[in-house]
């Protein structure tokens, strides 16, 4: 079994990635919480801290320090507003035709079933917790190439289930973290202006037990 260091390395290699794949941990207690592993210092969203992380930061954020309150929630670190459940914030913004059609898609997100105190980041190589999800933000190659390392073992399909709305909080964690399985989305409004996920990338969770098992498949293509 690789450490998460030479995990890291081998991504960054195969796929030409800019920036790390992102560690990410829903943490239910402070004890999980490393010594040396600071709370970060400002009040930002979910998704920045991915970016954050992606270029080399390490820290941990309680819900006093999540900015957005859709993606803390989605994530189990603070209840979600009912506007958020009920569609109205989004239908508000003009996402959507109707109230009805708001609601059906807020209803329809992915949100972790427990509550954490904190969500905990680091670019995977200066992992020193065991994370749940690996956000990998690259560009359609890189991602098909995800794709079928993802594949190679048992065969089968890939699946990208997405809004375009809270996307790298419920469908690159939440919804990998609930069903164990990657997934891949193309960024919201929020993550492109906020964390300034550029124009030609999209994103994908990967369970942390599964990074393995893709390095391994990304190792041999790469040979042939």
């Amino acid at each position: 079994m690789s450490t998460y260091e030479e995990l890291s390395s081998k991504l960054k290699s195969a796929l030409g990635l800019r920036g790390s794949p992102v560690a990410v941990k829903l943490v239910r207690t402070r004890e999980e919480i490393p010594a040396g592993v600071p709370e970060i210092g400002e009040k930002v969203r979910h998704c920045e801290m991915v970016q954050k992380a992606r270029n080399g930061a390490v820290f941990y954020a309680t819900k006093d320090k999540h900015a957005c309150a859709g993606g803390a929630g989605a994530l189990g670190v603070m209840d979600t507003p009912e506007k958020v459940l009920n569609g109205e914030f989004y239908f508000g913004l003009g996402d959507f035709g109707s109230a009805g059609a708001a609601k059906r898609t807020t209803g329809s997100i992915t949100r972790v079933d427990e509550d954490y105190v904190a969500t905990m980041y680091a670019p995977l190589e200066k992992a020193a917790f065991k994370p749940d999800v690996v956000v990998v933000i690259g560009n359609p190659r890189q991602m098909m190439r995800i794709a079928k390392a993802n594949i190679h073992a048992l065969g089968g399909r890939n699946y990208a289930d997405f809004s375009g709305i809270q996307s790298i909080c419920a469908d690159a964690v939440a919804e990998v973290y609930m069903t164990g399985e990657p997934n891949f989305t193309l960024g919201c409004m929020g993550s492109r202006k906020n964390a300034k996920i550029a124009d030609e990338e999209m994103i994908v969770g990967i369970p942390a037990e599964k990074v393995q098992e893709i390095v391994d498949a990304l190792e041999k293509s790469a040979q042939k």
